[in-house]
């Protein structure tokens, strides 16, 4: 992932959901004394244990602030490059976090995110469906939604980035015991938060089930005797680009970047598909150009988000119903 982000020495970095801090600091090494490193994290414990871990690595130039990722309290195009590794699934709206992530990035500025992959590719994912019999918990819905397909993808292209690339890793969770691998599920992993509000029997139920959905990658099989796990898992890594902001001040809706299937060699925004001064005031005929069956001149009307259409196309439009 930081491969992707391309941090060189003096840049500006942002690490949002920094947990416990293992990237951030990871991305202080790379900007070097001449950079600058942002680590927020809306838990105010792990934002405490990053700074304890940022301490014992004798590290003392991060900045640490406890925030949350959909509104973050920071400058527009204040960073050279922003991080965010496991955290986007937690997010209500993931979307809003992404628009974030690009208005405190610099046009040009690096994204590098890190979402776990496809949910059949995880081998732990049955955790979700035995937590939820004892208690609800908000995140199992919608977990490994950004990790289907190129969810993830449409997510940063809508959100204003370009040069969107990315790849899956298949990896192997190790745990060296039972103890081990419930601990890493259960007590840090994606359910923390429903784990923590249940009672022993219950705590019991779900390790009973767990440890029996994890059995076929039991050391020796199912019942092996080895004790160990090696359970599959799947990371989806995703670099990008920061775009330009948008050329002019369009009527909500009418600017939109490009969809990240479409590689027609055209402007990137809408506004600059249609011609900006059509877009900011849609009243405006282009005139000498294209001309309808009445005569009148061509003029940009809204086709659903970021489309514009000739009139004739659209139904009760200036120029009458639509034609062929």
């Amino acid at each position: 992932m930081l491969r992707g982000a391309g941090l060189t020495p003096g840049q500006r970095v942002l690490d949002v959901a920094c947990g416990t801090g293992a990237v951030t600091l990871a991305a202080s090494r790379s900007v070097g004394p001449r950079g600058s490193v942002v680590g927020a994290d809306l838990s105010a414990s792990m934002v405490d244990a990053a700074r304890r871990a940022a301490a014992g690595a004798g590290i003392a130039d991060i900045s640490w602030t406890r925030m949350g990722g959909e509104a973050l309290a920071l400058p527009d195009a204040g960073f050279d490059a922003a991080l965010r590794a496991f955290g986007l699934m937690y997010m209500p709206d993931p979307e809003a976090a992404q628009r974030e992530m690009r208005r405190v990035l610099r046009p040009g500025g690096r994204l590098a995110l890190a979402v776990w992959g496809e949910r059949a590719r995880c081998g732990w994912a049955a955790l979700f469906g035995i937590v939820d019999q004892e208690v609800a918990s908000e995140v199992c819905p919608l977990f490994f939604r950004l990790g289907q397909g190129d969810q993830l993808a449409r997510a940063c292209a809508a959100a204003g980035f370009e040069g969107i690339a990315q790849h899956r890793i298949v990896s192997t969770l190790k745990h060296v015991d039972a103890d081990q691998a419930c601990e890493a599920a259960l007590v840090g992993g994606p359910v923390a938060l429903a784990w923590s509000r249940l009672d022993t029997t219950a705590r019991a139920r779900v390790r009973r089930r767990y440890l029996e959905a994890l059995s076929p990658w039991q050391a020796g099989g199912a019942g092996g005797a080895g004790g160990g796990y090696r359970v599959p898992a799947e990371f989806l890594v995703l670099s990008a680009t920061a775009g330009q902001p948008c050329p002019v001040q369009a009527p909500a809706g009418a600017c939109a970047p490009r969809s990240v299937g479409d590689r027609r060699r055209r402007p990137r925004w809408a506004c600059q598909r249609a011609g900006a001064r059509r877009a900011a005031q849609p009243g405006l005929a282009r005139p000498g150009k294209r001309r309808n069956a009445a005569g009148a001149p061509w003029q940009a009307q809204p086709e659903g988000p970021g489309r514009f259409a000739p009139p004739s196309r659209v139904a009760g439009s200036l120029w009458g119903p639509p034609h062929a």
